[in-house]
């Protein structure tokens, strides 16, 4: 167990030091390899692995979405959704922060993406709040905590990965993150809410609306129908999750070509930055193969659940300690890397924990709560120091912002998230609700 340990803690200190983890995770995971094999297996494993994985077909979804979520982007269904949700708390403390947050929940439920929600938003919303006197803080704070929505709210390309690693049911783990999705919708709201009422400077008491009716029905329309087509037709049984990305990415297409709200160039530009996202993203999944092979075969995966069981200690005291961790590698590693490096290590312990609870008896159930879990404590990462990708996007957009400031307004939100986590936690039934009733 120490050499994937002192492998591992290698790793981490090459994070640190802003190696990119996909280089990182390659090499360290290619020379542990190595050394347990020789030269020749581990150059076969790296090749092999590559392969595998840009063929994959499971993966396939990722491209799809993400085209997806592009699209909607450059259609103006984000300005669309904005301009409605204004209409429907304007008269609330914070109101527009509140439409803000909302806007950013329902363009996740279509898009899958968080940092293409908040490099979104960013752009439609922050104009608005700026011009009607929301301060900075609490405008970057709504945004970036919104955006990190999207990697829960199904589609989601976060949940669709962590079922591919586990083997787990991706339709099951799509329907368990709608209520602790709608459930940190909520807490954000609160959170402005709360906000504002310890500090009413932060936000005016009224704004004038942006008179878009037309716009804000269209993005309205197309979001509910786009999401309604990729729910129904994966539970109506007429596609599987896989198949459901492009069926939505061609219905995507299809609504916003015949409405004219994207032309060549916007197509051609989401095709690109499909391209790109795509490639960094498979770059990443190589790195965490070829690092999970290795410590797979050192073994430390059966080593680690041996420990926990001569540690004797409650299922729930080792479920404190793996989030502990999940929020200390949240504050130096991005999402996708945190999920691909530690998810395999720890999901095989859902089968030898017993919580004490009937829901938690069954290990797929067991697997789908821990997947949410899991997502959850990513989505605070994204927003948490030093890293917090989201933060790092909106920073990309909005360059005269300052990272104090964006930080600053975060904590409100930072705090809803752990209330939700903990939450989630101590009543599983929450995220199983609509899987298991």
């Amino acid at each position: 167990m120490l050499e994937p340990l002192i492998a591992t803690i290698i790793l981490l200190g090459l994070a640190v030091f802003r190696v990119p983890i996909a280089i990182a995770m390659i090499v360290v995971g290619t020379v542990g390899f190595a050394l347990l094999r020789g030269v020749p297996v581990a150059l076969t494993m790296l090749s092999t692995t590559a392969f595998d994985t840009v063929f994959s077909y499971s993966l396939s979804v990722i491209p799809l979405f993400i085209f997806m979520g592009n699209l909607l982007a450059h259609s103006g269904v984000a300005s669309g959704l904005f301009s409605a949700t204004q209409r429907l708390v304007r008269r609330l403390p914070g109101g527009l922060a509140m439409a803000a947050v909302l806007s950013c929940g329902g363009f996740s439920a279509v898009s899958g993406s968080s940092l293409a929600t908040a490099a979104t938003m960013s752009k439609v919303a922050m104009p608005s709040l700026r011009r009607f006197g929301y301060s900075d803080s609490l405008s970057a704070g709504a945004i970036a905590a919104g955006g990190t929505l999207g990697i829960l709210i199904p589609p989601s390309v976060i949940l669709i990965i962590y079922g591919i690693l586990t083997e787990s049911d991706i339709g099951l783990l799509f329907l368990a993150g709608i209520i602790p999705g709608l459930l940190g919708l909520l807490g954000y709201v609160l959170a402005v809410w709360a906000a504002v009422l310890v500090n009413p400077k932060l936000a005016p008491k009224d704004y004038e609306l942006d008179d878009h009716p037309v716009e804000g029905l269209y993005g309205v329309i197309l979001s509910v129908a786009l999401f309604a087509f990729i729910m129904i037709g994966i539970y109506g049984g007429f596609f599987t999750p896989i198949e459901a990305a492009g069926m939505g990415a061609g219905m995507a297409l299809l609504m916003v070509v015949v409405t004219g709200h994207a032309k060549f160039a916007e197509v051609w530009q989401s095709l690109m930055e499909t391209a790109i996202s795509t490639s960094m993203i498979f770059l990443v999944i190589i790195g965490a193969e070829v690092f999970s092979n290795y410590i797979n075969l050192a073994g430390l995966p059966d080593e680690l659940a041996s420990f926990v069981e001569g540690l004797d200690v409650n299922a729930w005291v080792v479920m404190a300690m793996i989030i502990v961790i999940y929020l200390i590698l949240g504050t130096v590693l991005e999402s996708l890397s945190m999920i691909l490096l530690t998810v395999p290590i720890f999901y095989p312990l859902m089968y030898q924990l017993d919580f004490g609870l009937d829901i938690l008896y069954d290990p797929e159930y067991a697997l789908i709560w821990f997947g949410i879990i899991v997502v959850v404590v990513t989505e605070v990462s994204l927003i948490t120091p030093p890293v917090g990708m989201n933060v790092f996007v909106l920073k990309a957009t909005l360059p005269d912002l300052s990272l104090k400031t964006i930080f600053k307004g975060i904590l409100p939100f930072w705090i809803a998230d752990i209330l939700r986590l903990l939450i989630l936690i101590a009543f599983p039934a929450i995220s199983l609700w609509l899987v298991a009733y």
